[in-house]
């Protein structure tokens, strides 16, 4: 599973084109990734392709535990381009359950090998969140418990990044009641340093970006929920095309509606974007549209919790 290319600019650009993704493709998707991180002016285009085309390839593990794997799916299903291709030839994707085509035993032992062969220097991605109650025995995989497993790898790891709401804030899972008493990995291990993309699927670019700042600075600010303030520094509310229609007063009453085919502001019928900060209204999701611009209310699905501080979706 793992990918095999030389090092240096020139081989990633050559996998890349083998793949079928030419370097005008690149280079319109390192714009995209350039356009979410504005808030950085580094980040121009041609540093975000200078990055992914460094030739250093940090190892990567990624884990699953409570989850959908939609996260996965939202990077490997992305289009225009390829962003799965981008990334594998960006990282050495070590370790990936739902990708790799082992099973069993031998599975295991790739994880574990990966980890000895790796140590201080991968970079861990964790997707869902891990059942702490009864010592985490609601949620094993290869007869362990996925808290035992985080709380072996995570000290080993140079830096972790949370995929989804599941795996930074528990998702889902920690929905009351939480029977299984489920959390986010970061309060599973008591507060250890992670950084949280979170979305319910969180959008690739911004995983994407969180990988480039990685590869040329290190770890990115973060704001009080662990997030990257780059992607996660504004409400969806202020950047909503929409917004307008708001400050004029002029609200759908219903989702049929000739105001709402006209653009007017789902407030009223329980957008959630004046408390919910991400980046979906700039750089939207394949780079062609966000929830809101589909005529559906932001659900906060990038907020701790949101299952329960959110909930009702469909009330003001």
């Amino acid at each position: 599973m793992k990918c095999s290319i030389g090092s240096g600019k020139n081989d990633v650009l050559k996998s890349l084109e083998e793949k079928g993704i030419s370097r005008r493709d690149f280079m319109k998707f390192c714009a995209a990734v350039s356009a979410a991180m504005a808030a950085d002016a580094t980040f121009t285009p041609a540093k975000v392709a200078e990055a992914l085309t460094s030739g250093k390839r940090p190892p990567v593990i990624w884990l699953h535990f409570a989850e959908c794997t939609g996260c996965s799916e939202s990077v490997l299903r992305s289009t225009e381009p390829d962003i799965a291709t981008v990334l594998f030839d960006v990282i050495s994707l070590d370790y990936h359950e739902t990708l790799m085509q082992c099973a069993g035993e031998a599975i295991e032992e790739a994880l574990h090998k990966a980890v000895h062969d790796h140590e201080g220097e991968f970079v861990l991605v964790l997707e869902g969140g891990v059942p702490t109650a009864e010592g985490g025995i609601h949620g094993k995989v290869a007869g362990k418990t996925m808290l035992s497993t985080l709380e072996e790898i995570y000290p080993k790891a140079k830096a972790t990044i949370c995929l989804g709401t599941c795996a930074a804030y528990g998702g889902v899972q920690k929905a009351a009641p939480n029977p299984t008493e489920s959390k986010g990995c970061s309060e599973a291990l008591g507060g250890a340093l992670m950084v949280q993309v979170p979305g319910c699927p969180p959008n690739p670019i911004s995983f994407i970006g969180t990988v480039v700042y990685f590869l040329t600075k290190g770890l990115p600010e973060l704001d009080d929920a662990g997030r990257p303030t780059l992607f996660y520094g504004e409400t969806v509310h202020d950047q909503c095309p929409r917004l307008k229609y708001f400050e004029e007063g002029k609200f759908a009453p219903s989702f049929d509606s000739e105001e709402a085919r006209k653009g007017y502001c789902l407030y009223e019928l329980g957008c959630k974007g004046p408390d919910t900060y991400n980046n979906c209204p700039k750089v939207l999701f394949n780079q062609v549209s966000f929830p809101i611009q589909a005529g559906h209310p932001c659900i906060g699905c990038s907020e701790p919790d949101f299952w329960d501080e959110m909930s009702p979706f469909y009330e003001a």
